[in-house]
């Protein structure tokens, strides 16, 4: 049965630059149950992502922005604990976008129902949900990656980053990540097997891009825009992709995005720059899961994954850690 209590999270206000506890309203309302041809879940792990920053704005993107007083979106496992549709019973787990809450309802649209025993249910918010599916198709499709290439990518240490290395090492090709600290560069480089690491924090990310890439990038992968964009595009091989991925660097900007000043290097170098947004490739979703799922079986690829135990209320808090740097692979909370 349910509890009596649904706890959510709601969007109180749109942020101005960095989000703020105060852009929350924290709500309980009663546990609805499910109607005919619907499934009651209680959730156990949400999926904390860069993107979400961007859902907060209300300005055209690629997903209508979260509205006001409306529960926060997001990806997330539940547990189902009720239900009358015929596709799903009790214990079932299901990955979907459910929102920052304690329970949900749902007719099963839009939804992955988990094989336990196939990994971890986080695993499927991260390696083999949307971190790897943008990972995947924003390496081989738009990256159009080739065996013996060298890879460059920013955010490195993040969900997406250490998808997007260990693919290209699984590929065959010379990989280096950008990431911030010592720690986060020593783990690229060891257990997650990257060729070179540079730590932008200390280093000065376009020279270390000449020592570590000196007949240039072929793919650049980016994370993060700004600067980092600036030093990789002064670095291209002739012919590179730069997939543009995302510019967590800019999220918070209260003064406009900053665009890249080295844009001719893509006139010099006949280079191209695309972005791409994940959803896109949901009809081959299936292909590329069953991809990475037999990398992970061999050891190939490693799954990283920082999971934080809380309650719905943490939500804010674990939020800010993307933004600040404090998480190392896939961001997870998982509620207790």
């Amino acid at each position: 049965m349910l509890s009596a209590e649904n706890r959510q999270i709601r969007l109180a206000r749109r942020p101005e630059g960095e989000v703020r506890p105060g852009d929350w309203e924290h709500v309980t309302e009663a546990a609805a149950a499910p109607g005919e041809g619907q499934f009651a879940g209680r959730t156990r792990f949400i999926s904390l992502d860069p993107a979400m920053r961007g859902w907060l704005d209300d300005r055209p993107s690629y997903l209508p922005p979260v509205g006001l007083g409306e529960v926060m979106r997001a990806g997330s496992v539940v547990e189902v604990t009720e239900s009358t549709h015929p596709g799903f019973r009790t214990g079932d787990l299901v990955a979907g976008t459910f929102g920052v809450q304690e329970h949900v309802v749902s007719d099963g649209r839009g939804t992955l129902k988990i094989q336990p025993d196939t990994a971890s249910p986080s695993t499927f918010l991260g390696a083999l949900g949307m971190p790897g599916m943008t990972a995947y198709f924003g390496l081989l499709d738009v990256g159009a990656l080739k065996e013996g290439e060298t890879v460059v990518v920013s955010g490195a240490a993040g969900a997406v980053g250490t998808m997007v290395g260990q693919i290209a090492k699984a590929k065959g090709c010379r990989v280096v990540g950008i990431a911030g600290g010592a720690e986060k560069c020593a783990l690229l480089t060891g257990e997650l097997g990257f060729d070179a690491a540079i730590d932008y924090r200390t280093e000065n990310v376009r020279k270390a891009l000449r020592t570590h890439a000196p007949d240039g990038i072929d793919v650049y992968f980016d994370n993060v825009g700004g600067e980092i964009l600036d030093a990789a595009l002064a670095c291209l091989a002739m012919h590179a992709r730069v997939v543009v991925c995302g510019a967590i660097s800019q999220y918070n900007a209260t003064d406009g995005v900053r665009g890249p000043s080295n844009y001719l290097s893509l006139l010099v170098r006949r280079a191209r720059m695309e972005g791409f947004v994940v959803f896109d490739y949901a009809p081959r979703f299936t292909e590329a899961a069953r991809e990475i799922g037999g990398w992970i079986a061999d050891g190939r690829i490693k799954v990283l994954e920082h999971v934080v135990r809380g309650t719905v209320d943490d939500f804010p808090r674990t939020l800010q850690m993307l933004f600040r740097g404090e998480n190392t692979g896939k961001l997870v909370l998982e509620l207790v």
